[in-house]
């Protein structure tokens, strides 16, 4: 019954991800990047909806009051594909993400990439990257966007953890924007390879706000990954049976 139901949700994940990044692709060069973004986030809350309903697989969110009312640079856990669904929708929708340029040549789904403008980078270019990420990160901080990059740089199985890369941090150092820490445990219930989807309910904890003028990089990486850890040393690792 489990393979059944990730199954369907696969089937209407897709179809649902074709039907929105058609209409983002075709009218979202000729109406206001407002509306890009708020398709987007509606293409996010609908799969949830289905993750919910058709697989069991709910969320719940703390820290909401964290979010800041001018936008910031969110650094989060990256363990599954979940959270790049609920970002979209549980987060303000002026959003920019850092991903792997590879994304950008996937027909239709690519086209409405361009069309909201993330920063695509060669994560193999090493420091070209970094400083592509501070560039445009700063552009799009600037037009009032939230920033998203997962500090890892791929997704990170439920307790394990990599090395942080430095990018996020030497953006927020550059730019003087506040970091918004996220911590979740997707991993536990979708899995970074799996097809399965488990029920139960993602804990999703938005952090404090770090405050970057005055820090270096290396101390605004540190902050943020000592509350990212912290976080999910908390948070259920394994399903309960």
């Amino acid at each position: 019954m489990l393979l059944i139901r990730s199954l369907l949700y696969f089937g209407l994940m897709v179809l649902s991800t074709f039907f929105f990044a058609l209409l983002i692709a075709v009218f979202g060069w000729f109406l206001p990047a407002s509306a890009s973004s708020l398709m987007a986030g509606w293409w996010g809350a609908i799969n949830l909806w289905f993750l919910k309903w058709i697989c069991g697989l709910d969320y719940q969110v703390q820290g909401s009051e964290n979010i800041p009312d001018t936008n910031a640079l969110i650094l989060c856990k990256h363990q599954s594909s979940w959270e790049t669904i609920a970002l979209r929708w549980l987060l303000p929708f002026n959003q920019s993400w850092v991903l792997k340029k590879e994304l950008m040549r996937i027909p239709v789904f690519g086209w409405a990439l361009a069309v909201i403008k993330p920063i695509a980078i060669d994560r193999q270019s090493g420091r070209k990257a970094v400083k592509q990420v501070v560039k445009e990160g700063i552009e799009h901080l600037r037009k009032g966007q939230f920033v998203i990059i997962f500090p890892e740089g791929t997704r990170v199985a439920p307790g394990e953890r990599k090395k942080y890369g430095i990018g996020g941090a030497l953006l927020a150092a550059k730019s003087g924007y506040p970091v918004l820490p996220i911590a979740h445990n997707a991993g536990v219930f979708w899995g970074r390879r799996g097809l399965i989807k488990y029920p139960g309910t993602v804990q999703l904890v938005i952090g404090p706000l770090i405050e970057t003028k005055g820090l270096d990089t290396a101390e605004i990486n540190r902050r943020t990954e000592k509350w990212i850890e912290a976080t999910m040393e908390k948070l259920p690792d394994r399903i309960s049976v």
